[in-house]
């Protein structure tokens, strides 16, 4: 079963899988580890970059875990395909840490310090967290009052995240 309820692999379960749960839920994974590195005082680029990369990869390994597992219980064959299924289905966790660790790395060129990097990345990845939850929205049909209802959550969880950098490095 994936999180939506629909049986993997199903024509049904696929067309209802319309979401990016995993590209939001990746975003605030990358925002929380930008605040963490932040707080650590000076952190190298490469380091931190390096982190949000293998940090992503590791929760996209628990999620494609989880569901498999889930499936399991579910009694489910767990064939190729599937396992392939779950592993695509999860990968926005990882594609989601990609461009704050982009912001990092190039944040030199652009000739920021390591404080100035921090704050570039978490914009990129509360960006990227509004940015995955309106193409979530718009991908199953919603109308635009709810793509701008959930354009402003997800702001607001990012403001909050945010805020705790804020709170954290004064």
């Amino acid at each position: 079963m994936s999180r939506t309820g629909h049986v993997m692999g199903s024509s049904a379960g696929r067309r209802a899988r319309a979401d990016y749960t995993g590209g939001v839920y990746g975003s605030m994974l990358a925002s929380s580890v930008i605040v963490g590195a932040g707080t650590l005082g000076r952190f190298p680029r490469l380091e931190l970059v390096l982190l949000l990369l293998l940090t992503g990869v590791a929760f996209w390994v628990a999620h494609v875990h989880a569901q498999l597992f889930g499936a399991r219980l579910a009694e489910q064959r767990l064939d190729r395909g599937t396992v392939l299924h779950v592993c695509r289905e999860e990968w926005p966790i990882v594609n989601a840490a990609v461009p704050p660790a982009v912001a990092v790395a190039v944040s030199p060129v652009l000739g920021l310090d390591v404080q100035g990097a921090l704050w570039l990345a978490l914009s990129v990845a509360v960006a990227g967290q509004v940015g995955w939850s309106v193409a979530a929205a718009r991908k199953s049909g919603a109308s635009r009052r709810l793509m701008a209802i959930t354009a402003a959550v997800n702001l607001l969880l990012g403001l909050l995240i945010i805020l705790f950098k804020i709170y954290l490095t004064h």
